[in-house]
């Protein structure tokens, strides 16, 4: 027995010294694109993780998608810089429109919020394995557990704290109220923009108007605004604007609304529209643009207009949006679309959760009724969800009777709702995934109807805003 044990180890040692290099080499594969995970903080039940996309290579990469397994107990819920698609424990991110390209010896990153004590495994970059090895001969094996179900859950969710990443607009205050104020005569309250009750961070001036030349657009001081007013010139708006802007406070130019007609279809009125708001930007002294096409949205040459204005005035520049409910239901529709497109240069998006009747929340399981809590979180949640920072979601509301059709709520129902995404309190038979502290705020339509109802929703909400986390 020994001598044959003896045997045997002498033709392994041979075995050895002939092959063991073959068997613990690993193959060199050419430099190309890979992908690295950090966490970036870990407080114990959740985590901030990010991957950053090297392109090691000598030609660029055009398009990158990350996919990767996370354990059971485990789920992704903010994300940023990066559109997300999961299929049970299975998590992909695509880039966007703007970030797809890396250069040789570039790098792009994104980064998400995990909830839960694992990490990423399986990790594949464009099919291939995220080190830079080739693609598996056999598929990533499946989740262990089924898809998270869609009903809302029973108990309050878990706070998460935002992405570390710095707003935009670092000069406004972490949640801000935002008011239009009307450039027309209706029965509403007519007011010079100098009376905009102080609670309001941020002024929407409705509107700019169209020109004749497609993507330009226009602004002056209304007639009949200035006869009810007793007389109200451009000199005086100007001068107004300064008065707001030296109280801390910001006024931006809107674009559209109900009856507006502005086009940005192609890349020549893409570039009217960026130099035309530019214009009025130095004129007027505005702080930036909204964007409130109610009547079509090309997104593809809206973003490029408004990189293009960005370009023009700098980073100080606010970008806002107020689409309809229904435009931001789904991330590949135009407004939403939009804004995912331009995330990096954006600053809020107020939706108009009014005038909407009953639709889908972010549970895709019950049709929730306007003018509840329910509705507003619901609705919300499907942005947050889908890709936008807390930090630009803003809550549209009517400021009570005459400013809308439908969907008017008390301004306590305002706060409930924002208490419900920041807290997890006061919420509805509808309670979102987890809160979102760094929700931007609440919007309104408008400063007028809000004077004329007792200034009831800036008295209300705006004081509650400088609660939240």
């Amino acid at each position: 027995m020994k001598r044959r044990n003896s045997l045997i180890l002498s033709l392994v040692t041979v075995l050895i010294a002939a092959l063991g290099a073959a068997w613990v080499a690993k193959p060199a594969y050419a430099a190309g694109p890979t992908a690295s995970f950090a966490k970036v903080s870990d407080w114990g039940t959740g985590w901030e993780g990010k991957y950053t996309i090297t392109n090691g290579g000598s030609s660029g990469v055009t398009g990158w998608s990350v996919a990767f397994d996370l354990p059971a107990g485990t789920t992704v819920g903010t994300h940023w810089e990066a559109l997300l698609h999961s299929s049970g424990q299975r998590y992909t991110f695509r880039n966007q429109s703007w970030n797809g390209t890396i250069a040789p010896g570039a790098a792009v990153s994104f980064g998400f919020i995990g909830s839960g004590p694992g990490s990423p495994t399986n990790c594949q970059l464009n099919g291939a394995e995220c080190g830079g090895a080739p693609p598996p001969t056999t598929s990533p094996p499946p989740p262990t557990t089924a898809p998270p179900t869609t009903s809302p859950p029973t108990t309050a969710p878990p706070t998460t704290p935002p992405p570390t990443t710095a707003p935009p607009n670092d000069d406004l205050p972490a949640h801000i109220l935002t008011g239009y104020w009307h450039n027309f005569d209706n029965p509403a309250v007519e007011l010079r923009l100098r009376e905009v009750p102080a609670e309001y961070d941020v002024v929407a001036v409705a509107f700019a108007e169209a020109t004749a030349t497609p993507g330009e657009v226009t602004f002056a001081v209304d007639p009949g605004l200035s006869a009810a007013l007793g007389g109200y010139t451009d000199t005086d708006f100007s001068a107004d604007v300064q008065t707001l802007k030296s109280q801390g406070r910001k006024v931006i130019i809107s674009v559209g609304g109900e009856t507006g007609r502005v086009t940005v279809n192609d890349a020549a009125s893409a570039v009217a529209f960026a130099d035309s708001v530019h214009a009025l930007i130095q004129q007027y002294g505005f702080d930036g643009v909204d964007i409130d096409l109610e009547n079509g949205l090309n997104p593809t040459y809206m973003a490029q207009a408004l990189r293009s204005l960005r370009a023009q005035v700098g980073a100080g520049l606010i970008i806002a949006m107020a689409p309809q409910t229904i435009d931001m239901q789904n991330p590949t529709t135009s407004y939403f679309k939009l804004a995912l497109d331009i995330q990096d240069i954006l600053t809020v998006v107020n939706t108009q959760f009014y005038n909407s009747g009953a639709m889908l929340g972010c549970d895709q399981r019950f049709a929730y009724s306007q003018g509840t809590v329910n509705f507003i979180v619901a609705l919300a949640c499907i942005q947050l969800e889908a890709g936008l920072r807390p930090d630009q979601v803003g809550l549209g509301l009517p400021a009570g009777p005459g400013a809308a059709g439908g969907g008017i709520v008390a301004p306590g129902v305002v706060n409930a709702a924002l208490d419900c995404l920041t807290r997890g309190t006061s919420c509805g038979s509808f309670q979102p995934p987890r809160t979102y502290p760094g929700l931007r705020g609440a919007m309104t339509w408008s400063v007028n109807w809000d004077v004329t109802n007792g200034n009831s929703f800036a008295q209300t909400v705006g004081p509650h805003l400088d609660t939240l986390p």
